[in-house]
């Protein structure tokens, strides 16, 4: 790598950790390309250069923590040996990512029906796709063995995902009261019934 392209990729990251930063501290109201500038310290025609737009840097911003997810959640879901096991996993490191990387699980949460996320929805369904291609690969010997329900990929991503999303974000909105740690204890086997094939006749 040129020098060159050694300092734009540092440009990149002090933007998108300026803006994780900016969020975290003002919210999405306080989310604003002049806060960001400002805290970078990088110039508005950088962030322009590199990004194309605000909403580019904000989607920018969205893979990288949508990617930081999926490598801690997968990993630890990739050290499983059984599906049971490997949901109990995914519970805990999704909801362990939730508290100690709250910043970026507000942001992701927070993004869901931004206009950033349409304007670049290519993009983020590639890095997703590429991201989940190991879940489905982990997932594609245990279904052919009965130990999983053989259902649509999209279905099974609800059944395992949507429960855990729905804690998550119901701890971080400020309306909402709920038990993380009673949530790690019942979803792993609440979701696992779910998975599993009806029984036969």
């Amino acid at each position: 790598m040129s020098p060159k392209q050694q300092r734009g990729e540092a440009t990149v990251d002090q933007l998108l950790t300026a803006a994780l930063q900016v969020y975290g501290q003002s919210g999405q109201q306080g989310f604003t390309v002049s806060a960001v500038t400002t805290a970078s310290g990088v110039s508005l025609g950088s962030l322009y250069h590199h990004f194309g737009s605000f909403d580019g840097l904000a989607a920018g911003l969205y893979i990288r923590c949508m990617e930081q997810l999926c490598d801690e959640v997968f990993a630890s879901v990739g050290r499983t040996r059984t599906a049971r096991t490997g949901v109990r996993a995914l519970v805990k490191a999704y909801l362990r990512f939730t508290v100690e990387r709250r910043d970026m699980a507000l942001f992701l949460h927070a993004s869901a029906y931004s206009g950033y996320l349409a304007a670049h929805a290519e993009e983020i369904r590639a890095v997703k796709a590429a991201k989940f291609a190991a879940i489905a690969q982990w997932l594609a010997p245990r279904i052919a063995a009965g130990e999983v329900a053989d259902l649509p990929a999209p279905v099974l991503e609800v059944l395992v995902m949507g429960p855990i999303e729905e804690a998550a974000r119901r701890w971080l909105s400020s309306t909402y009261d709920i038990d993380l740690k009673q949530a790690e204890r019942i979803l792993p086997d609440r979701i696992w019934r779910s998975l599993q094939p009806d029984p036969a006749g």
